[in-house]
Protein backbone atom coordinates (compact mmCIF):
# COMPACT_ATOMS: atom_id res chain seq x y z
CA UNK A 1 0.00 0.00 0.00
CA UNK A 2 1.74 3.23 -1.04
CA UNK A 3 1.12 6.33 0.99
CA UNK A 4 0.11 9.73 -0.81
CA UNK A 5 0.99 12.64 0.92
CA UNK A 6 -0.76 15.47 -0.14
CA UNK A 7 1.75 18.91 0.16
CA UNK A 8 -0.35 22.67 0.69
CA UNK A 9 1.30 25.46 -0.98
CA UNK A 10 2.47 27.92 1.40
CA UNK A 11 0.33 30.70 0.27
CA UNK A 12 -2.80 28.24 1.53
CA UNK A 13 -1.63 27.65 4.77
CA UNK A 14 -1.00 31.42 5.38
CA UNK A 15 -4.34 32.04 4.31
CA UNK A 16 -5.80 29.42 6.85
CA UNK A 17 -3.15 31.11 9.47
CA UNK A 18 -4.46 34.40 9.11
CA UNK A 19 -8.03 33.05 9.03
CA UNK A 20 -7.59 31.58 12.10
CA UNK A 21 -5.95 34.39 14.39
CA UNK A 22 -8.59 36.85 12.99
CA UNK A 23 -11.30 34.52 14.52
CA UNK A 24 -9.06 34.68 17.26
CA UNK A 25 -8.86 38.32 18.21
CA UNK A 26 -12.90 37.90 17.58
CA UNK A 27 -12.77 35.45 20.66
CA UNK A 28 -10.99 37.68 22.72
CA UNK A 29 -13.08 40.82 21.77
CA UNK A 30 -16.33 39.22 22.52
CA UNK A 31 -15.13 37.68 25.82
CA UNK A 32 -13.84 41.08 26.88
CA UNK A 33 -17.00 42.72 25.76
CA UNK A 34 -18.98 40.12 27.72
CA UNK A 35 -17.04 40.58 30.82
CA UNK A 36 -17.45 44.46 30.95
CA UNK A 37 -21.28 44.15 30.43
CA UNK A 38 -21.56 41.78 33.39
CA UNK A 39 -22.01 43.96 36.56
CA UNK A 40 -19.27 43.90 38.93
CA UNK A 41 -19.79 44.41 42.55
CA UNK A 42 -18.32 47.38 44.42
CA UNK A 43 -14.91 46.31 46.54
CA UNK A 44 -15.23 45.73 50.29
CA UNK A 45 -14.12 48.57 52.94
CA UNK A 46 -12.51 46.16 55.04
CA UNK A 47 -10.81 43.88 52.63
CA UNK A 48 -9.41 46.10 50.06
CA UNK A 49 -6.60 48.84 49.25
CA UNK A 50 -6.30 51.52 49.65
CA UNK A 51 -8.27 51.49 53.10
CA UNK A 52 -9.41 54.32 54.42
CA UNK A 53 -6.72 57.01 56.02
CA UNK A 54 -7.21 57.12 59.83
CA UNK A 55 -8.52 60.77 60.67
CA UNK A 56 -7.71 61.91 56.97
CA UNK A 57 -11.17 60.88 55.16
CA UNK A 58 -14.65 61.82 55.49
CA UNK A 59 -17.01 59.21 55.33
CA UNK A 60 -20.68 59.07 54.00
CA UNK A 61 -22.81 55.85 54.26
CA UNK A 62 -25.69 54.35 52.15
CA UNK A 63 -27.93 52.34 53.97
CA UNK A 64 -31.05 51.82 52.12
CA UNK A 65 -29.85 48.39 50.34
CA UNK A 66 -29.56 46.65 53.52
CA UNK A 67 -32.84 45.47 54.60
CA UNK A 68 -34.35 43.78 52.03
CA UNK A 69 -31.25 43.14 49.16
CA UNK A 70 -32.76 41.89 45.87
CA UNK A 71 -31.39 38.71 44.79
CA UNK A 72 -30.95 39.85 41.59
CA UNK A 73 -27.59 41.99 41.16
CA UNK A 74 -30.35 44.06 38.59
CA UNK A 75 -32.19 45.49 41.68
CA UNK A 76 -28.75 46.21 43.34
CA UNK A 77 -27.25 48.21 41.11
CA UNK A 78 -25.11 51.22 42.67
CA UNK A 79 -27.36 54.56 42.26
CA UNK A 80 -26.96 58.07 43.62
CA UNK A 81 -29.50 61.11 43.29
CA UNK A 82 -28.45 63.85 42.50
CA UNK A 83 -28.58 65.80 46.28
CA UNK A 84 -26.07 62.33 47.21
CA UNK A 85 -23.20 62.95 44.52
CA UNK A 86 -23.46 67.36 45.42
CA UNK A 87 -23.03 66.09 48.88
CA UNK A 88 -19.71 64.44 47.80
CA UNK A 89 -17.99 66.38 44.96
CA UNK A 90 -18.50 69.27 47.61
CA UNK A 91 -16.61 66.87 50.08
CA UNK A 92 -13.95 65.90 47.44
CA UNK A 93 -14.02 69.92 45.65
CA UNK A 94 -13.35 71.80 49.31
CA UNK A 95 -11.27 68.91 50.87
CA UNK A 96 -8.32 67.92 48.30
CA UNK A 97 -6.53 66.21 51.04
CA UNK A 98 -8.68 63.95 52.52
CA UNK A 99 -10.00 60.89 50.92
CA UNK A 100 -13.72 60.96 50.28
CA UNK A 101 -15.49 57.39 50.89
CA UNK A 102 -18.33 56.72 50.17
CA UNK A 103 -19.99 53.26 51.88
CA UNK A 104 -22.71 51.56 50.73
CA UNK A 105 -23.99 49.01 53.14
CA UNK A 106 -25.12 45.51 51.44
CA UNK A 107 -24.13 44.17 48.09
CA UNK A 108 -23.88 46.55 45.71
CA UNK A 109 -22.85 46.33 41.82
CA UNK A 110 -21.86 48.68 39.43
CA UNK A 111 -21.23 48.61 35.24
CA UNK A 112 -17.88 48.39 34.44
CA UNK A 113 -16.94 51.96 32.92
CA UNK A 114 -16.04 50.88 29.50
CA UNK A 115 -19.71 48.71 29.41
CA UNK A 116 -22.46 49.93 26.80
CA UNK A 117 -24.85 49.56 29.78
CA UNK A 118 -22.65 52.08 31.63
CA UNK A 119 -24.88 54.79 31.69
CA UNK A 120 -24.11 56.90 34.75
CA UNK A 121 -22.98 60.43 34.27
CA UNK A 122 -23.49 61.97 37.73
CA UNK A 123 -21.38 58.68 38.99
CA UNK A 124 -18.82 59.75 36.48
CA UNK A 125 -18.43 63.22 37.59
CA UNK A 126 -18.06 62.24 41.18
CA UNK A 127 -15.22 59.68 40.33
CA UNK A 128 -13.31 62.72 38.52
CA UNK A 129 -12.08 63.48 41.79
CA UNK A 130 -8.85 61.18 42.41
CA UNK A 131 -10.08 61.60 46.36
CA UNK A 132 -13.35 59.83 45.64
CA UNK A 133 -13.82 55.98 46.55
CA UNK A 134 -16.52 53.39 46.22
CA UNK A 135 -17.04 50.82 48.49
CA UNK A 136 -19.31 48.42 49.61
CA UNK A 137 -19.97 46.79 53.70
CA UNK A 138 -20.45 43.48 55.28
CA UNK A 139 -22.49 44.55 58.32
CA UNK A 140 -21.65 41.68 60.27
CA UNK A 141 -18.01 41.70 59.37
CA UNK A 142 -17.77 45.51 59.88
CA UNK A 143 -18.48 44.99 63.50
CA UNK A 144 -16.65 42.61 64.21
CA UNK A 145 -13.76 43.20 66.57
CA UNK A 146 -16.03 45.92 67.86
CA UNK A 147 -17.58 46.88 71.21
CA UNK A 148 -20.93 45.80 69.88
CA UNK A 149 -20.06 42.99 68.36
CA UNK A 150 -22.54 40.22 69.99
CA UNK A 151 -25.06 42.59 71.04
CA UNK A 152 -25.69 43.18 66.82
CA UNK A 153 -25.28 39.50 66.13
CA UNK A 154 -27.61 39.19 68.92
CA UNK A 155 -30.30 40.80 66.85
CA UNK A 156 -32.26 43.49 68.93
CA UNK A 157 -31.36 46.22 66.39
CA UNK A 158 -33.15 44.27 63.55
CA UNK A 159 -36.08 44.26 65.00
CA UNK A 160 -36.43 48.17 65.24
CA UNK A 161 -39.46 50.27 63.50
CA UNK A 162 -36.86 52.53 61.91
CA UNK A 163 -34.68 49.97 61.23
CA UNK A 164 -32.47 52.05 57.62
CA UNK A 165 -32.30 55.61 60.06
CA UNK A 166 -30.68 53.33 62.97
CA UNK A 167 -28.66 51.21 60.89
CA UNK A 168 -27.46 54.66 59.69
CA UNK A 169 -26.85 55.71 63.28
CA UNK A 170 -25.15 52.39 64.10
CA UNK A 171 -22.45 52.44 61.36
CA UNK A 172 -21.54 55.80 61.59
CA UNK A 173 -20.33 55.43 65.12
CA UNK A 174 -18.57 52.60 63.93
CA UNK A 175 -16.60 53.65 61.13
CA UNK A 176 -15.67 56.44 63.31
CA UNK A 177 -14.59 53.52 65.95
CA UNK A 178 -12.62 51.68 62.96
CA UNK A 179 -10.92 55.03 61.22
CA UNK A 180 -11.75 58.04 63.07
CA UNK A 181 -12.23 61.16 60.33
CA UNK A 182 -15.42 62.99 60.11
CA UNK A 183 -18.57 61.70 59.05
CA UNK A 184 -21.01 63.72 56.67
CA UNK A 185 -25.15 63.20 55.84
CA UNK A 186 -25.24 62.93 52.26
CA UNK A 187 -28.08 65.32 52.07
CA UNK A 188 -25.33 68.36 52.80
CA UNK A 189 -23.02 70.93 50.73
CA UNK A 190 -19.70 71.67 52.39
CA UNK A 191 -19.23 75.46 51.91
CA UNK A 192 -15.70 75.84 52.57
CA UNK A 193 -12.80 73.52 53.69
CA UNK A 194 -13.28 71.30 57.00
CA UNK A 195 -9.15 69.91 56.47
CA UNK A 196 -7.78 72.55 59.30
CA UNK A 197 -10.56 71.71 61.46
CA UNK A 198 -9.22 69.80 64.60
CA UNK A 199 -10.79 66.05 64.95
CA UNK A 200 -13.27 65.54 67.31
CA UNK A 201 -16.45 67.36 67.35
CA UNK A 202 -19.74 67.61 66.34
CA UNK A 203 -22.41 70.38 66.30
CA UNK A 204 -25.73 71.86 68.12
CA UNK A 205 -28.88 71.50 66.29
CA UNK A 206 -31.18 73.35 68.81
CA UNK A 207 -30.79 74.63 72.60
CA UNK A 208 -30.91 71.32 74.00
CA UNK A 209 -29.63 68.62 71.69
CA UNK A 210 -26.45 67.61 69.20
CA UNK A 211 -26.96 66.62 65.77
CA UNK A 212 -25.13 63.49 64.62
CA UNK A 213 -25.49 64.52 61.05
CA UNK A 214 -21.86 65.82 61.04
CA UNK A 215 -19.39 64.32 63.83
CA UNK A 216 -15.66 63.93 63.48
CA UNK A 217 -13.30 61.77 65.91
CA UNK A 218 -9.81 61.48 65.97
CA UNK A 219 -8.48 57.53 65.42
CA UNK A 220 -6.41 57.58 68.56
CA UNK A 221 -6.51 58.73 72.32
CA UNK A 222 -9.41 60.38 73.27
CA UNK A 223 -11.21 60.63 69.84
CA UNK A 224 -11.65 56.79 69.47
CA UNK A 225 -12.66 56.62 73.45
CA UNK A 226 -15.18 58.84 72.27
CA UNK A 227 -16.39 57.02 69.64
CA UNK A 228 -16.35 53.84 72.04
CA UNK A 229 -18.41 55.30 74.17
CA UNK A 230 -20.90 56.26 71.38
CA UNK A 231 -21.12 52.60 70.87
CA UNK A 232 -21.71 51.40 74.65
CA UNK A 233 -24.59 53.93 74.61
CA UNK A 234 -26.23 52.76 71.37
CA UNK A 235 -26.26 49.71 72.80
CA UNK A 236 -26.91 50.43 76.53
CA UNK A 237 -29.84 52.81 75.47
CA UNK A 238 -31.44 51.34 71.86
CA UNK A 239 -34.99 52.11 71.40
CA UNK A 240 -35.97 50.79 68.40
CA UNK A 241 -39.54 52.88 68.11
CA UNK A 242 -38.02 56.01 68.75
CA UNK A 243 -36.61 57.69 65.45
CA UNK A 244 -34.04 60.27 67.18
CA UNK A 245 -32.88 57.82 70.14
CA UNK A 246 -30.19 56.17 68.45
CA UNK A 247 -28.45 59.04 66.58
CA UNK A 248 -28.40 62.72 67.88
CA UNK A 249 -29.75 61.16 71.18
CA UNK A 250 -26.16 59.02 71.64
CA UNK A 251 -24.14 61.42 70.56
CA UNK A 252 -26.09 64.23 73.09
CA UNK A 253 -26.07 61.70 76.17
CA UNK A 254 -22.30 61.01 75.54
CA UNK A 255 -21.47 64.99 75.37
CA UNK A 256 -23.60 65.64 78.39
CA UNK A 257 -21.66 63.15 80.28
CA UNK A 258 -18.05 64.04 78.94
CA UNK A 259 -19.07 67.63 79.58
CA UNK A 260 -20.78 67.08 82.93
CA UNK A 261 -23.59 69.26 81.88
CA UNK A 262 -26.72 69.13 79.52
CA UNK A 263 -25.96 72.94 78.90
CA UNK A 264 -25.19 73.49 75.42
CA UNK A 265 -24.56 77.23 75.61
CA UNK A 266 -21.69 75.71 78.59
CA UNK A 267 -20.60 73.15 76.43
CA UNK A 268 -20.30 76.03 73.52
CA UNK A 269 -18.38 78.68 75.84
CA UNK A 270 -15.47 76.09 77.72
CA UNK A 271 -13.50 73.86 75.56
CA UNK A 272 -11.51 72.57 78.33
CA UNK A 273 -14.87 71.49 80.57
CA UNK A 274 -15.31 68.74 77.24
CA UNK A 275 -12.06 67.90 77.38
CA UNK A 276 -11.32 69.11 73.85
CA UNK A 277 -14.17 67.63 72.28
CA UNK A 278 -15.55 70.66 70.24
CA UNK A 279 -18.98 71.76 70.07
CA UNK A 280 -20.27 74.38 67.55
CA UNK A 281 -22.81 76.33 67.62
CA UNK A 282 -25.66 75.67 65.46
CA UNK A 283 -24.62 78.42 62.50
CA UNK A 284 -21.87 75.97 61.84
CA UNK A 285 -23.90 73.13 60.22
CA UNK A 286 -27.18 73.99 60.99
CA UNK A 287 -27.91 77.20 60.17
CA UNK A 288 -31.33 76.44 58.48
CA UNK A 289 -33.23 74.44 61.16
CA UNK A 290 -35.22 71.52 59.19
CA UNK A 291 -38.70 73.83 60.37
CA UNK A 292 -37.33 76.24 57.62
CA UNK A 293 -36.36 73.27 55.00
CA UNK A 294 -38.48 75.45 52.46
CA UNK A 295 -36.04 78.39 52.79
CA UNK A 296 -33.00 76.74 50.37
CA UNK A 297 -35.73 76.18 47.49
CA UNK A 298 -37.89 79.64 47.70
CA UNK A 299 -36.07 82.24 45.16
CA UNK A 300 -37.78 85.14 46.82
CA UNK A 301 -35.63 83.86 50.21
CA UNK A 302 -32.36 83.53 48.19
CA UNK A 303 -30.38 86.65 49.45
CA UNK A 304 -31.70 85.80 53.25
CA UNK A 305 -30.66 81.75 53.04
CA UNK A 306 -27.35 83.03 51.86
CA UNK A 307 -26.91 85.53 53.98
CA UNK A 308 -27.71 82.89 57.01
CA UNK A 309 -25.46 80.45 55.90
CA UNK A 310 -22.45 83.14 54.96
CA UNK A 311 -20.43 81.65 58.08
CA UNK A 312 -21.60 78.08 57.84
CA UNK A 313 -19.23 74.96 57.23
CA UNK A 314 -21.68 73.53 54.95
CA UNK A 315 -25.79 73.65 54.75
CA UNK A 316 -27.98 70.88 55.39
CA UNK A 317 -31.03 70.34 53.34
CA UNK A 318 -32.97 68.29 55.00
CA UNK A 319 -34.24 65.62 52.38
CA UNK A 320 -36.47 63.18 54.50
CA UNK A 321 -39.01 66.02 54.21
CA UNK A 322 -37.18 68.27 51.33
CA UNK A 323 -37.24 65.24 48.97
CA UNK A 324 -40.77 66.14 47.53
CA UNK A 325 -38.91 68.97 45.82
CA UNK A 326 -37.03 67.24 43.09
CA UNK A 327 -36.50 70.61 40.56
CA UNK A 328 -34.00 73.34 41.78
CA UNK A 329 -34.50 76.30 40.26
CA UNK A 330 -30.66 78.08 39.64
CA UNK A 331 -32.30 81.38 41.66
CA UNK A 332 -32.66 79.30 44.46
CA UNK A 333 -30.30 79.25 47.68
CA UNK A 334 -29.87 75.54 46.99
CA UNK A 335 -29.46 76.03 43.60
CA UNK A 336 -26.60 78.44 43.67
CA UNK A 337 -24.71 76.33 46.30
CA UNK A 338 -25.14 73.23 43.97
CA UNK A 339 -23.16 75.42 40.81
CA UNK A 340 -20.50 76.86 43.28
CA UNK A 341 -20.04 73.87 45.23
CA UNK A 342 -20.68 70.80 43.53
CA UNK A 343 -19.98 72.04 39.79
CA UNK A 344 -19.75 68.83 37.58
CA UNK A 345 -22.97 66.74 39.28
CA UNK A 346 -24.77 70.30 38.87
CA UNK A 347 -23.45 70.54 35.06
CA UNK A 348 -25.08 67.03 34.44
CA UNK A 349 -28.11 66.91 36.32
CA UNK A 350 -29.21 70.99 35.51
CA UNK A 351 -31.42 71.48 38.05
CA UNK A 352 -33.26 68.18 38.77
CA UNK A 353 -31.98 67.45 42.33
Amino acid sequence: MTLRLTFFPLRIFAKIRRKLILALFGLLAQLQSNSTNVPRPLKDVLLTEPKPKPGRTIFFLETTRIVRPKPEMMNNMLQLTARQACAIESAALHNPTFEVFVLFAGATYRYHENSSQHQQPIIDAILSYENVKLRQLNLRRYVTGTPIEDWVKYGELFGSSFLINHISDLLRFITLYRFGGIYLDMDVVLLRSMEDVPLNYAGAESDSHVASGVMSMAPHGFGHQFAKYCLRDFQRHFDGDAWGNNGPGVITRVIQRVCRTKNITLMMEDEKRCLGFKVFDQNAFYAVPWEDWRHFFDPNLQKQTLARTKDSYLVHIWNDVSKQINRVGSRTAYGIYAQQHCPRVYAVAAEYF
